[in-house]
């Protein structure tokens, strides 16, 4: 079972092949980074409980939404007891259920481009701001929403790659991005 309250560079890697579901839409984690909050200039909890950042200090289990170059809404699921700001992004994955819905909210792209990259995802989720704090139902744990925020968990990856997080200028060598190597739903390198 996936626990939420570890700190964010821990959990990242368990969630590759876990399923994120939001209503209808299922995707399947291929590529997650994590950030570390008062720890990780990149982190955007760096500065404390700001504004934006409050959602990150906790409870964990719940939805992040931010909106990212004023057009994309990326998600991150929180994590860290309450109180420590960490949270993952999720930067990649498979559609897995919901393609029609996926579609609506992305368009006309290939199958493999539907949730590939942090704003892709979150399109292809059909994340809201309005969601940011949202709870995460993680299934197996609790009661399941049917049109809520759900976390699937799957075995663990056999095979996996670790390295630098993309698209930062803050701590760039920090080792916190991992994804599974060579899937082309993967944003950044794949190798």
């Amino acid at each position: 079972m996936i626990d939420l309250s570890a700190p964010a560079i821990e959990v990242a890697p368990l969630l590759l092949g876990a399923t994120i579901w939001r209503g209808p839409v299922g995707i399947r984690l291929t590529e997650v980074e994590a950030y570390m909050g008062l720890d990780d200039p990149a982190s955007h909890a760096f500065r404390g409980p700001t504004p934006r950042a409050r959602v990150m200090f906790g409870p964990p289990s719940h939805i992040y939404v931010y909106l990212s170059y004023g057009m994309h809404r990326c998600v991150n699921l929180v994590c860290s007891p309450d109180g420590e700001a960490s949270a993952v992004l999720l930067r990649g994955g498979q559609v897995i259920a919901g393609h029609d819905d996926a579609r609506r909210h992305r368009g006309n792209v290939t199958e493999n481009r539907l949730a590939c990259g942090p704003g892709n995802m979150g399109s292809a989720l059909g994340a809201s701001l309005e969601e940011s704090g949202n709870p995460v139902s993680i299934i197996g744990n609790d009661a399941i929403s049917a049109l809520g925020w759900r976390l699937e968990p799957a075995p663990e990856i056999a095979e996996f790659r670790q390295g630098p997080r993309v698209g930062i200028s803050r701590n760039v060598d920090a080792p916190w991005r991992w994804w599974v190597p060579q899937d082309p739903t993967v944003s950044g390198p794949r190798t």
